[in-house]
């Protein structure tokens, strides 16, 4: 058994004053199967890079391990796959390849296409398949279920399971539930350990933030008196100067007035530190605050209507079955199907996107929609001009976004220096900002923390908006929808 020991570990980027970690100290064995989960934009991928000595830090990280990390960085896709795997892992046998990649269900034929002909599951797949033939090495495994279906993540989940030795960082219950044995809880400027899958982690993590919040309402009504008090000590303070300075006597009646002015400034001082004592105590824990949306009520229950619909990439060739539906006011509709069945091209069809088509996809008259794309390459800009050009209130966007977890510094930073969760979160809000009859998003959490979800769960519940997605989260499409359409291949 061999350990990596973390000891008081400080870091921050040199253009932030914000630390990322803060005297952390934890160990790990090699032979577990992490779950890493907090909040975008905390500092998830940067602690797997100061594993693979990226970066300079305060504090030491002493591992008898080397570490291997996901996703590879191929060079010359155009490769055959099997030469970039045997580069990968040279002194693994053929046969021992075929077999990694047959318990991940991908054939062995793959091995010898160019690599970019791979679809974005079989290179997962397969690069997953290359590493961990790697003996003697921890793989860091950076959200690897990102554009992957929904079977895909069951197979990849059922992989890992078998595995040990490596870090996973994914915002995917169902997955971590499957394949993981302890979890990594990244808490602002904190790391914590604790055995078991994410389903007990989160139990205990409620247990917890009922229990803080409760000690924090407590303080919180502790720092009300106290200011209180201090008020009117300050008010005290200043009539006991008033009468000093207009004091006839100046000896007996001025000195008695010394040693009142004395004492109440003593007691002012006092009353300040115990403010600032109690706020201190305040948890810095993360919390899943309330989020809210302003749907539109439609005037009719059919808000669109799909009629043996199908995309086409080619003329006469559509990519699967056609299908036809009702999406009825209050439904939150699923579409089901394996990545490039057509499900965001349907989507798109009914924002009114030109893409060639069998059938019909009819919204309703008037039906004011609000999308969210899978795509977030297009945002730039700062979050002021974002909230500008697409007609909603800045303030209540800003709002949404911390609640999201977003710091107040982010407020300053252009979109394009933000993770990929943060991107989709500034989608997500914007769309929460709009008030719509029908919510279409296209994968919506594709990068999105696991807490941001449970929140964005809990809002569908509340709210009950009407929607049309695609979402390969089994956890939350078991939460909020009321209706899959499942998408087939062509016959």
């Amino acid at each position: 058994m061999s350990m990596i020991r973390v000891e008081h570990l400080s870091f921050s980027y040199g253009s932030s004053w914000d630390p990322i970690f803060e005297d952390v100290s934890f160990t790990l064995d090699t032979d577990w199967r992490l779950g890493f989960v907090g909040r975008n934009g905390r500092g998830k991928t940067t602690f797997l890079n100061l594993l693979l000595g990226k970066y300079e830090y305060s504090g030491q990280i002493v591992s008898s391990v080397e570490f291997d990390y996901f996703p590879y960085p191929v060079k010359n896709p155009e490769r055959s796959a099997g030469a970039i795997l045997s580069e990968i892992c040279p002194a693994a046998q053929e046969w021992e390849l075929e077999r990694e990649l047959s318990c991940l269900q991908v054939a062995p034929e793959v091995l010898e296409r160019p690599f970019r002909t791979l679809s974005n599951g079989e290179q997962t797949k397969a690069l997953l398949a290359a590493l961990f033939l790697n003996e003697g090495r921890f793989l860091l495994i950076d959200e690897p279920t990102n554009h992957l279906d929904l079977r895909a993540r069951e197979t990849v989940a059922a992989y890992l399971s078998r595995k040990k030795g490596f870090i996973l960082v994914s915002h995917d219950r169902s997955v971590l539930d499957a394949c993981v044995d302890h979890i990594l809880a990244l808490n602002r400027t904190d790391i914590e350990v604790q055995s078991g899958n994410f389903s007990s982690w989160m139990e205990n993590f409620q247990r917890r933030q009922e229990f803080e919040e409760a000690q924090d309402q407590r303080l919180r009504q502790d720092i009300r008196r106290l200011e209180s008090a201090a008020r009117r000590t300050s008010v005290w303070s200043d009539r006991v100067e008033a009468s000093k300075s207009g004091a006839a006597d100046r000896g007996y009646v001025g000195h008695k007035s010394a040693k009142m002015m004395k004492r109440s400034k003593t007691i002012e001082a006092r009353q300040k530190a115990a403010v600032q004592e109690k706020s201190a105590l305040l948890r810095n824990a993360e919390r899943e605050e309330k989020l809210k949306i302003c749907p539109l009520e439609y005037h009719s229950q059919v808000l669109a209507r799909f009629e043996e619909a199908a995309p086409m990439y080619e003329p006469g060739n559509p990519v699967c079955q056609p299908v036809s539906f009702e999406l009825r006011q209050g439904e939150r509709v699923v579409l089901d199907g394996r990545n490039g069945s057509g499900k965001s091209s349907l989507l798109k069809l009914l924002t009114g996107e030109k893409i060639p088509h069998t059938g019909r996809v009819s919204p309703a008259s008037g039906l004011v929609i609000s999308y969210v794309s899978q795509d977030t390459s297009r945002l730039k800009g700062t979050l002021t001009e974002y909230a500008q050009g697409k007609g909603i209130d800045e303030s209540t966007f800003k709002t949404l976004l911390r609640k999201l977890g977003f710091e107040r510094v982010q407020f300053e930073k252009p979109i394009e220096e933000y993770s990929g969760g943060q991107k989709k979160k500034v989608l997500i809000a914007g769309s929460l900002c709009e008030q719509a009859h029908l919510y279409i998003w296209d994968e919506p959490l594709n990068f999105i923390d696991i807490y941001s979800r449970r929140q964005i769960e809990a809002l569908l519940l509340e709210y009950a908006p009407s929607m049309l997605l695609v979402e390969h989260d089994s956890s939350f499409r078991s939460q909020i929808s009321t209706r899959t359409i499942s998408l087939f291949p062509p016959l």
